[in-house]
């Protein structure tokens, strides 16, 4: 019988790996902006590098109550993934935009997770744990809502109407979706 210890360092460095890769991961390549990588939090977008762009979008960004009650105790019933790019206008306009709602529902920060995604030609749009990997992501920024570990609907670049109506809207949608399966499934 083979001695299992190195089968078990083996997955334990890797495991290890794997949790301790570090949020706001920041990447500098030469005669370039540097850009974020990988998972990121609200902190890693307000540093010094990002904050200029983060904090005016964020500021500037006015919301209307009005939709944001449509929309308050909705939204925390999904768990929201969005990819990114420091580098990209779209998502240096439309992220702190989206994350000033969140925050003015009292989301909670633990069904959230924010991908930034690469720059360099080699690893376009891709992210070091590969969190893109099947889920077509062509443009940034993307909002993946999940419902139920499903996706119900994504917001690709930028909002049709507004976050705060595209929003409300995936809530509709889904409503409408469900009662349309369940007029399928009674019609057999």
């Amino acid at each position: 019988m083979k001695s299992p210890i190195p089968f078990t360092a083996l997955f334990l460095s890797f495991a290890f790996n794997l949790i301790s890769q570090k949020l706001n991961q920041e990447v500098k390549v030469d005669n370039q902006q540097p850009f974020l990588l990988g998972e990121i939090t609200v902190d890693g977008l307000s540093s010094n590098t990002y904050k200029s762009w983060y904090k005016t979008n964020y500021d500037t960004y006015v919301i209307s109550s009005q939709k944001i009650d449509a929309i308050k105790e909705k939204i925390g019933t999904f768990k929201i993934l969005i990819f990114m790019g420091t580098w990209c206008g779209d998502s240096k306009r439309e992220v702190p935009r989206f994350l000033k709602i969140l925050e003015s529902v009292d989301y909670p920060n633990v069904n959230l997770k924010i991908v930034a995604l690469d720059k360099r030609k080699e690893t376009f749009k891709k992210s070091p744990q590969g969190e893109e990997w099947e889920l077509n992501i062509r443009r940034v920024p993307t909002f993946i809502f999940y419902k139920k570990g499903r996706e119900v609907n994504r917001i690709i670049e930028t909002p049709i109407e507004s976050l705060e109506d595209d929003i409300q809207k995936l809530y509709h949608l889904r409503i409408i979706f469900l009662i349309t399966l369940l007029l399928y499934i009674s019609t057999d």
